[in-house]
């Protein structure tokens, strides 16, 4: 068994910098952040500092509870939590500015949170220039008329991760099936989808293996399209701690994020004087170049002899057929479908067959493309080569990046499974009829994107998005927009003003005001990245006084539509809830014993496949071959990727990334890639392909050559809305575009410019 190594009290050799607190450096002003959050909410400044003391957070998936988590004894506050918190604070806003929506149209989406919170549930006829107050009987009334005159499968419903827990995603997906349909869908699709069937599959679990106190002490970390310190900063303090115990980092990616190279952890005195070198080395891959790197990495380690044969045969089955297939592939082909080259993998095997432990972490950079399945699949026979499950310091580790996404998919908002990741069938849709007392469709329903296409085609009748944004994050907003307009009957339940809140209506839209987790009278729970379901008490402080829990508007709405089933869907409070889901999700056996600040349980406990004891059907874990996508790009063209700068989800925050310098409008480029087409440091680009164009700056960069980045959301006006993964159903968020030069920049632009990036490559990835 590993045991974790002694950290240094003080490690000079991972000192990123000798100029103090990092002055001069691109990076993200942690302490800025602080004074931001305090002028921000300084009208409820109490009831803030009660929120960041006492609640578990709604930020990202790493679940700390107050200020504190179950990695390390440290205070934890990231800016990410701080620049959301105005979110929970707000005051309502000014209901008037609803009443003419040309007002606000065109009003990027920070902006348009700025005004404040939905004071009460508001309606919008076509033809209307904007909302009008409705009470919420005569709100909730409209909706439940249209639901009883619809067929079911002219229905869908959407919950995004939006601070959204457990109890509200499992009370939704009972309320819709209640109405007979399995078309509910959440942000989980969205981000893990293809992480859920490949780990599900290979090893008859569906998250990750580990937890956070296995990166530390490990030998090796591997981050892969993953950017931790954008999406997840608390985990740059578990790699601070990480690395002084000796633990090596390697990231493989398009694009060497300077953030991942170099860090500034605010609360530790070392690190925030002089900065943390992260990583030890990187491995540049093109876009969509995964599945050829590691295919290429895994042949190295069996012609090495660096796989752990051993455990290999005895634990798992199809290595020969992969074996076969990986004999099969050319190194050529291999270095022409990575954008690597044959010594940059024998560079990554080397450093995994070094290592006695390891884990193995990825996020959307892997998923969210039209093969992401075989992406995960790619990285789940890299961790089984070496045996990196099942043991203390090893696993498979998708990273969540927002607090409510785990549990949606095991609550059950999900199209295509039930409560527990059940597969949506005749068999388990018996068994959940028999629990809930009604029957449950068995069907598989319409999926977030499958939605949009519906409505689009004219076959829904009603769409409820409670919380999320379809014009910002699903590809190609204008196609977005004129589907969600032809839906006779929406309904956006949420804390805020969102922009497809103001699109007009096919015939009705009605808003209505959401409480946050931290409003909701008994508490409530969120399932963090590594599988700790976490208890979060109300908060007492100023309400909104006609928001209200989603949980309770899907029991309402239930009841108005289908009054038979009303006693079937209906809780006394969060607390019945919890007994129920404890009843109904094998998983959460012990939801009912959350009732207080700090109650939480870890299920699987430490480690899944514990022992390498593998929940399959075999009882062994499953290689699979994976086949390298057959790309076809015409000459002149360049693949672009979609990436965040100071932002959670489409929540812009902020016009210039910290860690990068890049604006919204920087197009990320390598500089030989530049010269090519005649394009220097903050020359005016225009991208652009079928689906549309987007004008933006060359920000010169250390991204693979043939690729660029642009922001997202912004960049989704490249993207094919019908491009998608065969089995998930995730969007693609890659496309391939033609660059022209559209200007160069002036004087005052090129002194602007300057500071948004190295004039020339940082390196190589290695």
């Amino acid at each position: 068994m590993s045991k974790r190594r002694r950290e240094k009290l003080i490690d000079p050799a991972h000192w990123a910098s000798l100029s103090p607190f990092g002055l001069g450096e691109d990076k993200p002003d942690n302490y800025r952040s602080i004074i931001d959050a305090l002028r921000d909410n300084r009208g409820n400044l109490g009831y803030a500092w009660r929120i960041l003391n006492h609640g578990v957070c709604d930020g990202c998936a790493l679940g700390t509870t107050g200020m504190r988590d179950w990695t390390l004894d440290q205070v934890h506050l990231c800016n990410v939590r701080l620049r959301l918190l105005r979110l929970n604070t707000a005051p309502a806003m000014d209901a008037s500015l609803l009443g003419d929506v040309s007002r606000l149209e065109g009003r990027p989406a920070r902006s348009l949170h700025e005004l404040g919170r939905l004071p009460f549930p508001m309606v919008r006829r076509r033809g209307d220039k904007g909302f009008s107050r409705t009470s919420w009987d005569e709100a909730l009334d409209l909706v439940a008329q249209r639901l009883v005159a619809s067929p079911p499968e002219r229905l869908a419903f959407y919950m995004t991760s939006r601070g959204q827990p457990n109890e509200n995603y499992y009370v939704a997906q009972k309320a819709v099936r209640a109405l007979g349909t399995n078309s509910i869908d959440s942000a989980a699709r969205l981000c893990h989808a293809p992480s859920t069937l490949a780990l599900k599959s290979a090893l008859g679990v569906a998250a990750t293996t580990c937890s956070y106190p296995d990166l530390i002490g490990t030998d090796l970390v591997v981050f892969i399209g993953s950017n931790v310190a954008q999406n997840q900063p608390v985990m740059m303090k578990y790699l601070y701690h990480a690395r002084k115990a000796g633990t090596r980092v390697a990231v493989v990616n398009t694009y060497r994020e300077p953030a991942m190279e170099r860090y500034w952890v605010p609360s530790n005195l070392e690190s925030a004087v002089f900065g943390t070198l992260v990583t030890d080395r990187f491995f540049e891959v093109t876009v969509g170049g995964d599945i050829a790197f590691f295919n290429g990495v895994l042949k190295h380690m069996v012609e090495q002899g660096w796989v752990d044969r051993a455990f290999v045969e005895s634990r798992t089955t199809g290595f020969a057929e992969l074996e076969r297939h990986l004999a099969s592939e050319t190194w050529e082909h291999l270095e022409e479908a990575s954008g690597s080259d044959r010594n940059e993998m024998l560079g990554l095997a080397r450093m995994l067959s070094e290592a006695r432990t390891a884990v193995l972490v990825w996020s959307m950079g892997v998923t969210q493309s039209s093969t992401g399945e075989d992406a995960v699949r790619a990285v789940v026979n890299l961790g089984l080569s070496r045996g990196f499950v099942g043991r203390p310091h090893c696993g498979l580790m998708p990273v969540r990046g927002h607090s409510g996404v785990q549990g949606g998919a095991e609550m059950g908002a999900y199209a295509t499974a039930f409560p527990g990741g059940a597969a949506v069938d005749a068999a388990n849709a018996s068994r959940l009829s028999d629990l809930w007392g009604f029957t449950v469709p068995s069907s598989p329903g319409l999926t977030a994107p499958e939605m949009v296409e519906a409505a689009h085609d004219g076959l829904l009748d009603v769409l409820f998005c409670s919380g999320g944004n379809f014009t910002e994050v699903l590809p190609d907003p204008r196609f977005v927009r004129e589907a969600l307009s032809r839906v006779p009957v929406r309904v956006h339940l949420d804390i805020v003003p969102s922009a497809q809140m103001l699109v007009p209506p096919g015939e009705v839209v009605v808003l209505l005001p959401a409480q946050t987790r931290y409003e909701m009278r008994g508490g409530v729970t969120e399932t963090s990245t590594e599988r700790r379901v976490i208890f979060s008490p109300e908060i007492p402080g100023p309400r909104i006084a006609q928001a209200r829990a989603e949980w309770e508007v899907f029991c309402d709405l239930v009841s108005r539509a289908r009054p038979e089933m009303a006693p079937l869907v209906s809780f006394e409070g969060t607390a019945a809830i919890r007994e129920e889901i404890a009843r109904v999700v094998p998983n959460y056996g012990l939801m009912a014993t959350l009732r207080e600040e700090g109650d939480q349980f870890q299920y699987g406990g430490r480690l899944l496949c514990d022992g390498w004891e593998f929940p399959t059907s075999d009882g062994k874990a499953h290689f699979s071959p994976v086949r390298i996508p057959e790309t076809e790009r015409e000459d002149g063209t360049f693949l672009v990727a979609a990436r965040r700068g100071k932002q959670f989800n489409s929540m812009v925050q902020g016009q210039t990334d910290g860690h990068t310098g890049a604006r919204r409008s920087s197009v990320l480029i390598n500089a030989r890639d530049a010269a090519s087409i005649g394009a220097g440091q903050g020359s005016h680009l225009v991208l652009s392909n079928a689906n549309g164009s987007l004008a933006g700056e060359a920000m010169l960069a250390p991204v693979a050559r043939g690729t660029v980045q642009v922001h997202w959301p912004e960049g989704n006006v490249l993207l094919d809305a019908h491009r998608r993964s065969a089995a998930s159903g995730i969007p693609d968020y890659t496309a391939a575009v033609r660059i022209r030069v559209d200007g160069v920049p002036g004087a005052d632009d090129a002194a602007s410019a300057a500071g948004t990036g190295p004039a020339e490559p940082a390196g190589a990835s290695a």
